[in-house]
Parts: C-alpha cells; sequence; structure tokens
C-alpha cells in the first residue's frame, strides 16, 4: 500500500497624513540596489487588485523533524516498540492511510499526495534543515546561517522583478536554523513581520511567532540594521510620519526628504502587503474555518500573503504544549523534550483543522492550480521509540534516512503515494530519492533552471543544485 500510485520618478504633489500612514511592505531588493519604484507606481499597484496567475509555495516547517511512522507512513504489522499507539484510518483514495487523528485530511486525499522515500544524509536538525533547502551539506554541523542560500532565497532572487510592486516575493514568519540567503545576500532574506533570533539557534523552547498581525503589533514597521523588515513599536513609526507631512509641505515634494528616509519610505510603501497580514479582512465564516489557533491563523495569513503576490511563504509549525506534557514548542520529540505521543495527541486534532481549512479554501478559489502547500522537516524520526532520559517518556531522534513530505495543490497530481519505506519504516525500498528532487520539482514548477549557476561571494560559479531531478510522477 505504500508505494500504491492513485492516481517610485516624479511626484504628482504633497502627500498627506492619511497616505503616510496606508503603509505596508515591500522587498528590501529594492532599496538596497537603488532602483526604486515612485509611490505613484506603487500606489497603482496597490488599487490594482490581486495578483498574476504565477506558481507559489506556502512551506509550513514542522522544525524539529516530524515522526514519519506516526503521521503518514504508519506501520500497524510492526513491533509495538516500533509502531506506537495511533493506528492508520483509511482515506477516501483506496490504499493510502494516515494517522486516525487526522479525520478530516483522511477525507480529502485526493486532494494531497504524500512522499514517502525522501532521504538525506544529515541528523542535526540545522545541518539538515540546510541540507534540506539548500540541496548542499553544508560544512559546519550546527550553523545558524545558510552556507547556501535556501530555496525561498533563490526564488526571491529570480523572480524580484516579475512579483507586483510593493510586494516581496518571499515572506517567513521568522529565520530557519541553519537557513537564509548565504550569499545572495540580505536582500535575497525573506520579509519578516515579527522575527525572533532564537529561531535561528540551537534554542529550542521559543514560543511560536506570528506570522499574523498580533495586539500591539499592527502597523508597527521599521527596518532593521540587517536590511530585514520587523515589527518594531507603533509609537516610533508614528513619531517619524507625525514629522514627515511637515517636511513635505515646505517643498510639496518628497526631495524634501533626506535620502534614506525617502528610501525607507518607498520601501515601506504598498498597503497591499499591510493587509494582507490583517485577517479582519476576512470574514468571520472564514476565520472560524480556519480555526482561533497560532496555526489556522498562520495559514489563513499565508493564503493571504499569496493572493497578495507573494510567491513562497514559509512559516515554522510551532506549537506551545502543556509544560507536564512537552518542554518545547517545535517537533524534537526526544524523551528528553516532550511525550512524543501525548503531543501528538494534542497538536495532530489542530494540525487536522488547519490544514484542511487551507486545502479547502485554495481549492474553492481556484488557487490549488498554482499554489502548492508543503507540510514538513528537516527529517523524519526514529522508527523505534526510545528513552534517551530519566523520565521513562516515550520520544523518538533524529532520522534522516526516512521522511514523509505532504504536498497538496500547485497544478500538480494529487491523490497518490509515491515510494515506499521498509517494514519498520527505517528507510525508503521504492522509488528511493534524495530530497534534492523535491527541491528540483519546485524549481521546475517556478520556471527556474536548477543547472544555472549562482555566483558567490567569491565570484565563483555554484549551480543552484548540485544534483536532483524532478519527480515525475508528480507530472
Amino acid at each position: 500500500m505504500g508505494g500504491m500510485k492513485h492516481t517610485v520618478k516624479t511626484c504628482r504633489g504633497p502627500l498627506d497624513r492619511r497616505t503616510w500612514l496606508r503603509i505596508g511592505g515591500l522587498s528590501l531588493g529594492a532599496l538596497a540596489s537603488g532602483r526604486l519604484p515612485g509611490l505613484s507606481t506603487l500606489l497603482a499597484a496597490e488599487a490594482s487588485g490581486g495578483a498574476g496567475d504565477e506558481f507559489s509555495v506556502i512551506l509550513f516547517w514542522a522544525n524539529g523533524g516530524p515522526s514519519h511512522i506516526d503521521l503518514f507512513d504508519l506501520k500497524p504489522m510492526a513491533p509495538a516498540e516500533y509502531r506506537g499507539p495511533f493506528r492508520p484510518t483509511q482515506t477516501n483514495v483506496p490504499g493510502i492511510e494516515i494517522n486516525e487523528l487526522l479525520p478530516r485530511l483522511s477525507k480529502m486525499a485526493d486532494k494531497y499526495t504524500l512522499i514517502r522515500s525522501l532521504h538525506h544524509e544529515r541528523d542535526e536538525h540545522s545541518g539538515g534543515t540546510h541540507r534540506f533547502l539548500s540541496g548542499y551539506p553544508s560544512k559546519a554541523a550546527n550553523l545558524n546561517d545558510a552556507e547556501f542560500p535556501e530555496i525561498g532565497s533563490v526564488v526571491a532572487k529570480h523572480l524580484a522583478r516579475r512579483s507586483p510592486a510593493g510586494v516581496p516575493s518571499l515572506v517567513a514568519n521568522t529565520k530557519f536554523y541553519g537557513g537564509g540567503p548565504a550569499y545572495l545576500g540580505p536582500t535575497n532574506a525573506p520579509f519578516m513581520p515579527n522575527p525572533n533570533p532564537l529561531s535561528s539557534t540551537g534554542n529550542n523552547i521559543y514560543d511560536p511567532i506570528p506570522l499574523y498581525r498580533t495586539t500591539g503589533a499592527q502597523d508597527n514597521l521599521s527596518i532593521t540594521a540587517d536590511g530585514v523588515l520587523t515589527v518594531d513599536r507603533r509609537s516610533d513609526l508614528l513619531r517619524t510620519l507625525d514629522q514627515l507631512p511637515r517636511r513635505l509641505d515646505e517643498t510639496g515634494t518628497i526631495s524634501a526628504v533626506d535620502t534614506f528616509q525617502r528610501q525607507a519610505l518607498t520601501l515601506l510603501a504598498g498597503g497591499r502587503m499591510r493587509r494582507a497580514f490583517e485577517l479582519e479582512h476576512e470574514t468571520q465564516a472564514t476565520r472560524d474555518r480556519y480555526g482561533d489557533t497560532h496555526w489556522g491563523k498562520s495559514l489563513l495569513t499565508c493564503r493571504r500573503l499569496i493572493e497578495a503576490g507573494v510567491r513562497f511563504v514559509q512559516c515554522q509549525a510551532e506549537f506551545r504544549l502543556p509544560a507536564e506534557i512537552a518542554r518545547t514548542s517545535n517537533w524534537d520529540d526526544h524523551s528528553v523534550n516532550s511525550d512524543i505521543f501525548k503531543a501528538y495527541e494534542i497538536k495532530l486534532p489542530v494540525l487536522d483543522h488547519a490544514i484542511s481549512a487551507l486545502i479547502e479554501d485554495l481549492c474553492e478559489r481556484g488557487l490549488d492550480r498554482r499554489v502548492l502547500f508543503l507540510f514538513c522537516g528537516e527529517f523524519g524520526r526514529t522508527p523505534k521509540i526510545a528513552n534517551q532520559d530519566a523520565s521513562g517518556r516515550p520520544g523518538r531522534d533524529h532520522w534522516s534516512r526516512a521522511m514523509s513530505i505532504f504536498l497538496s495543490g500547485g497544478g500538480l497530481k494529487m491523490g497518490q503515494v509515491i515510494g515506499a519505506t521498509s517494514t519498520k519504516g527505517e528507510e525508503p525500498i521504492e522509488r528511493v530519492m534524495d530530497s534534492n528532487c523535491l527541491l528540483a520539482t519546485l524549481y521546475r514548477r517556478f520556471g527556474i533552471n536548477a543547472l544555472h549557476t549562482l555566483r558567490d561571494k567569491l565570484d565563483r560559479p555554484i549551480p543552484i543544485l548540485p544534483a536532483g531531478e524532478p519527480i515525475a510522477e508528480l507530472f
């Protein structure tokens, strides 16, 4: 059953305070390069409506590594010390089974595909993340920042000029541990509304980081030293804006503003992006559909960002569990961190609700033909359950030799399982593929030739991918 395939240059005059307050966000590429569009262009883009019909990705990243054998590749016939307490449930596609705690997803297996046979060779969190998202093994094992650019940054570099004015190509809730633009530079880093620097370290106990606007963080945009947009204090922004109209009124043109302010304001102009982060523009029915949870609000924001014209959205799938069950908020389910099975009993129903709502919403809006949703992490977990500390709680360790990838939409073939693992879920035995095959598939759908080269800091040509073929079954 595991391997069955089922099938802005002139100014038009003084701008009033109301206009200045309509601040959203734009990719930092324009600011850093000096190629700044006019405010007239940005405001025209704001009024123009939706984005073009182009391929986009929502990556819901289960940092820490989700257990393939407890989610999408259950082994009910394996010994108890492997299979765990969960049982598989049949989906609406014959031959496809998933965890019983995912009943909504079980009714829509025709709208997603499971890849069960990807693998790579890095078992460290940041090393694995870097390997999975860049396609290259890093020299450092536990690196905070990428040595090679992650796929989102490559997409941002290639597609920035094709994105709507005032809209960045790449958006994230925070930086991934071991991720980043590497030698592509900060102009190709993601737009992040409220990043937490702890997310890019070995710290794994920080609270979930919202992608959506939260109380006290609305309309609070500033620019960091790194050149990444962040959410800052509302009073700081308003104090700056209070001064600007007066200076503009003295001359009647934007040239009254010093160079940095002019660039910064041009960068931030564009209400389309601001609006995308504001979930109150959605109906109550839609918000209820996704659920009043961190994951529900995150995925609804992802959909709104895609509709605004963002091409790649990446969001960590963090979840704060009760302290007696887990001390971490990620998917690193060693026994020292959590009771993996109690954690899943709480997390999976929320995951089921949020992901199924997104899939249904994308399909109803016709976005599934161009928007690909991905749920995965840097690796899987050890098939054999272990107690790595004195707590006696059940846990699973890092396991890059097998993993499951959940994907939906993107104009690809859904309703199938690709590949299979051994009877204990230890390694792929059918349609064995390097994780680069997934990256190659995404680059192909983006229209990016993965054989093309990028220039590193020493001006050496580096292929986008060193190896990997697109997954034929998806096309």
